[in-house]
């Protein structure tokens, strides 16, 4: 999650977040993947959580612009069942309800939160969370057990060790049963202090089957997390705000480092941040394709790799 200057550009056709979504997008959205010759789209990273707890993280960007002296409008503040819509419309097959808590005690109230939101939204894929606390391989066993197919971990906003002994038999769980984690490993917007290429090289070595998505391509970390996905055949990277004119103003991809996208092709799943961007989703489409990496490539990371890795082992 980044931040922008106040001097940001319009995106993709509309001027402000609040204009973003409309029909037009929409078709835009439909015509990129329909180019590709896809059936839509899978994105790995949307977030649908409680709302009360959606309201305080978007509170969170709202009030970073004055403490920072950066803008982060929200493109997408709207509620659940138009936020469900938007996706629907994009033509996105697939989503997934990324929440996490931020201390003990949350991460089972909000697993059952998911999956509630998964029994009645089909098209999102159900996701739970986990924390280093007592309790959590019980609950994280539970989820697997009530059909969990993804987990999401952040350590910057949880501020914990993904190393700590209390998460070792639930990272031991996962890895059996080869449901991929997105984690919130990367130094951005702000390094914590369990960010970063080492902790998680640190939690690779012992639980080397763990499938791990390193979120945002692990900004601004690029290099250091695609050197530990050279090393891990069972990592993998997401695209959220990666490659954005947004993210790239503060943290832009070494140019060394393109050639290597095309090199982890089969390894790249799209994700976005909807609803927390502060552009219109279409403009993560068009800075994938930007890249110049060709369309096999666009059909991969957009579609082919998340379909397949979220249809189990």
């Amino acid at each position: 999650m980044w931040a922008r200057s106040s001097g940001a550009t319009a995106l993709c056709g509309t001027e402000t977040g609040e204009a973003a979504g409309t029909a037009g997008e929409a078709a835009e959205v439909r015509a990129f993947w329909e180019r590709l010759g896809l059936p839509g789209l899978v994105d790995v990273h949307t977030h649908f959580m409680p709302e009360r707890v959606l309201r305080k993280v978007w509170a969170y960007f709202d009030a970073a612009g004055p403490l920072t002296g950066m803008e982060w409008p929200i493109a997408y503040r709207r509620e659940e069942d138009e936020r469900v819509t938007l996706l629907r419309e994009f033509g996105v097959r697939s989503f997934t309800s990324m929440l996490y808590p931020h201390k003990a005690g949350m991460a089972a109230w909000l697993n059952g939160w998911a999956a509630d939101f998964a029994a009645r939204t089909p098209d999102c894929v159900h996701t739970a969370t986990l924390y280093p606390e007592e309790g959590v391989e019980r609950y994280v066993r539970e989820a697997v057990e009530s059909g969990a197919r993804i987990f999401k971990s952040h350590l910057q906003v949880g501020a914990y060790d993904p190393g700590d002994l209390l998460l070792d038999a639930a990272w031991g769980l996962l890895a059996e049963a080869r449901i991929p984690v997105v984690m919130h490993c990367g130094s951005g917007p702000a390094p914590g202090k369990y960010t970063g290429p080492e902790p998680v090289g640190r939690l690779l070595a012992r639980h080397p089957r763990l499938r791990l998505i390193v979120a945002h391509m692990g900004m601004p970390e690029y290099t250091e997390f695609l050197d530990l996905a050279e090393r891990h055949a069972e990592v993998r990277l997401d695209t959220t705000m990666a490659f954005t004119d947004f993210s790239e103003r503060l943290s832009p991809l070494p140019e060394r480092e393109k050639a290597r996208l095309a090199d982890f092709g089969d390894r790249i799943l799209l994700g976005t941040d909807f609803p927390n961007i502060p552009y219109p989703y279409a403009h993560q489409l068009h800075a994938l394709e930007r890249l110049g990496l060709g369309d096999d490539w666009l059909r991969a990371v957009c579609h082919d790799n998340g379909a397949r890795l979220l249809a189990g082992p």
